[in-house]
């Protein structure tokens, strides 16, 4: 299925062993797979935001991306992350589907600003672009080309701080 669109849906209740196993297997630490589950519990989460891809022949989930409630200093925002695709599946378009998703039903939803801290060659094939552009930082120190912001309606990016859901940690 390289090149193609695969299928995605709102994570379920029977997804989240699935999920985090697809967190586990796609990073080196738990570190992720964990991030989840504490947001699952934090007013961050956005339960329709929460997007896997299936495999089309099991449905099972294979594929992670996940939007959660941030503020670029008073100004609501979505962080992109994790996002995740299990190893026998990465390379043939799974991560592309589930964020090209999960963006959508943001935007759907009338969502209007999502910000990554991630790969800079990966991210700008959606959209994003240097938050430092837009006048968007961290309150840490992270490299300038990995904190990018997406504009999901074409309005200005606000400037200002990123100030991410408290299971981040930052």
């Amino acid at each position: 299925m390289t090149g193609t669109r695969w299928p995605t849906r709102t994570e379920e209740t029977s997804d989240v062993a699935s999920v985090r196993a697809t967190n586990l297997a796609a990073f080196e630490t738990s570190e992720e797979a964990d991030l989840v589950d504490a947001l699952r519990d934090d007013d961050a989460w956005v339960p329709e935001l929460s997007v896997v891809a299936v495999d089309p022949d099991s449905d099972e989930p294979v594929g992670y991306a996940l939007l959660t409630r941030c503020r670029i200093d008073d100004e609501p925002a979505l962080a992109l992350a994790p996002c995740a695709v299990q190893p026998r599946y990465q390379g043939v378009g799974v991560g592309s589907s589930v964020i090209e998703a999960a963006l959508d039903f943001a935007r759907n939803a009338g969502e209007q600003v999502v910000v990554v801290l991630g790969h800079p060659g990966y991210y700008p094939r959606f959209g994003f672009t240097r938050a430092s552009e837009h006048g968007v930082k961290l309150s840490i120190d992270v490299p300038d080309d990995a904190l990018m912001v997406l504009s999901l309606d074409g309005s200005p990016i606000p400037s200002g701080t990123v100030r991410y859901a408290a299971p981040f940690g930052i």
